[in-house]
């Protein structure tokens, strides 16, 4: 009995340090922070997170390095959560569509239990928009063109089942038209393809803002509860007549099991990161604004919206078969 309570104790006197270790933050961050984003270069996920991994990068006093990890629906930064060290090094913006993910994909990991939720940073704005010179000149155009050309109005949006492709589809439904759509991966493909002629309309974040404002695109509506300063010609949905208010606010995670006081130091840099002019003028840019969660607010947040996400998928119908 002795021998092996010796054995138990010399073990648990190894293991000690370590678990200290990850208990106490005192030195992290001691080497570079990698920040994955869920949409390509270029676009306003990338250009307004670049802004806020920057400042963050001056607080923590470690690089914070953006890797973008387009596809799946904005959801691959999660999911490599799922394999990456719980240790405060790896972290991944988290958009609205991971909250979707295990109603219309078969997967073994839980967005609301298997994400340590750091805190929430802004959301993105929505809206349709249309070539200028495009002969749906406003929504009663685009509408009466899909009724009497039914499936043949292509419309683009940042992947298959992100927010933008869900919304529009909930619209088509409400409408009774139908609608043929192109997922791309990110906003900055999206708007090559607009312009490029190969679409005749994109369901967007306000990543559509510079073309707006060069003449190069037209909104024929927003999503919010109320008009986007930007695009106050635009009316919205509920303006419409549509019952649907989207926003989708995001912000980033680490890993399940990641020390609380590493959250803690995540949470404190970040935070302050938000609120510096360069990162509000840089969400300005796309009418996006800063939108902050706690770590619990933002985690009661992932618990109410993966309730939320059930409910549409099934209501469209694209819910994965059991």
């Amino acid at each position: 009995m002795r021998r092996r309570q010796l054995i138990q104790l010399t073990a648990a006197a190894v293991a000690a340090p370590s678990l200290a270790a990850l208990a106490q933050p005192a030195d992290f961050p001691s080497r570079p922070i990698k920040l994955l984003v869920a949409f390509p270069a270029g676009g306003p996920t990338d250009i307004t997170m670049r802004s806020l991994a920057d400042n963050a990068s001056k607080i923590l006093k470690q690089p914070v390095i953006v890797e973008n990890k387009p596809g799946a629906g904005g959801t691959l930064p999660a999911q490599q959560l799922q394999t990456s060290q719980p240790d405060g090094y790896t972290l991944a913006q988290i958009p609205l569509g991971v909250f979707r993910l295990p109603y219309t994909t078969k997967i073994n990991w839980d967005p609301v239990k298997d994400i340590a939720y750091v805190l929430n940073v802004t959301g993105y704005a929505f809206g349709i928009v249309v070539p200028v010179d495009s002969p749906l000149k406003s929504w009663t155009h685009f509408v009466g063109w899909a009724k009497a050309n039914p499936g043949r109005l292509t419309y683009g949006s940042t992947g298959n089942l992100t927010s933008p492709h869900l919304t529009t589809e909930l619209i088509a439904q409400q409408l009774g038209i139908q609608l043929q759509h192109v997922p791309y991966k990110g906003s900055a493909d999206l708007m090559q393809a607009i312009l490029g002629g190969h679409i005749m309309a994109a369901a967007d974040s306000t990543g559509f803002a510079p073309q707006v404002e060069a003449g190069k695109l037209r909104v024929l509506n927003t999503w919010g509860e109320k008009r986007l300063a930007k695009f106050a010609d635009a009316p919205t949905l509920k303006e419409l007549g549509l019952n649907i208010v989207q926003n989708s606010p995001f912000g980033i995670g680490a890993p399940r099991g990641t020390p609380p006081a590493v959250v803690k130091r995540l949470h404190d840099a970040f935070k302050t990161a938000m609120e510096e002019a360069s990162y509000v003028q840089a969400l300005s840019r796309y009418d996006m604004v800063p939108m902050y969660m706690s770590s619990a607010g933002y985690s009661k947040f992932a618990q109410e919206t993966f309730a939320k996400e059930k409910a549409l998928v099934e209501k469209l119908g694209l819910a994965k078969a059991s």
